[in-house]
């Protein structure tokens, strides 16, 4: 009975958790999303979506190779945790991409649009201070590489069902190339409800 129940646990954890970093998946996601926005018909406070990608990312990995690239993912995950509070989501979106879920904000859309933005601010600074990544190969003894990046960010807010799952996610995510364009490292909210 024990072997079963622990089978099952990791059938669950395969289909609704990215294996590398621990994070939810796109799955499990889209649930916390559906979740958020059931939330925020019910108190009628905004909720915010943040599509946030790695700058520059792909150099390290061609450089450095896979290894240092999934120690930067992992403690990118970690990081991201730890600017959130803990009924909020943070999930690997696929590759250098996570998506956070921001729900009850404040009824006010532009209280929440500053609280939204100073959560991305938090994020955008906790994920720009340097990271150090012990390298492990077999055969070969550790090495410890310092490495620093940045993270652009595009924010939307959402209320009720407004807008639909898919329609808030891409949102989100034209928000982060606008910010990439801007120059990387940089948070843009969706036009519709832009900051400022």
């Amino acid at each position: 009975m024990t072997r079963r129940k622990h089978e099952d646990e990791q059938v669950r954890q395969l289909a609704f958790y990215d294996p590398l970093t621990a994070l939810p998946n796109r799955r499990l996601l889209n649930d916390r999303l559906r979740q958020a926005m059931a939330a925020s018909t019910r108190t009628g406070c905004h909720g915010a979506v943040m599509f946030v990608d790695l700058d520059n990312f792909k150099p390290l990995n061609d450089e450095r190779g896979h290894v240092a690239g999934d120690l930067l993912l992992i403690e990118t995950a970690a990081r991201l945790k730890r600017c959130i509070r803990e009924m909020d989501t943070v999930a690997r979106y696929g590759g250098d991409e996570f998506v956070v879920i921001i729900s009850e904000l404040d009824v006010d859309e532009t209280e929440s649009t500053s609280r939204a933005h100073a959560i991305a601010e938090k994020i955008r600074i906790g994920l720009s201070q340097p990271y150090t990544l012990t390298i492990k190969r077999e055969g070969q003894a550790a090495t410890t590489l310092e490495h620093h990046y940045s993270a652009s960010i595009g924010v939307v807010l959402f209320i009720d069902h407004q807008a639909s799952q898919d329609e808030i996610l891409k949102r989100a995510d034209a928000a982060m190339y606008e910010a990439k364009q801007a120059g990387r490292n940089i948070i843009r909210f969706d036009d519709r409800n832009d900051c400022g």
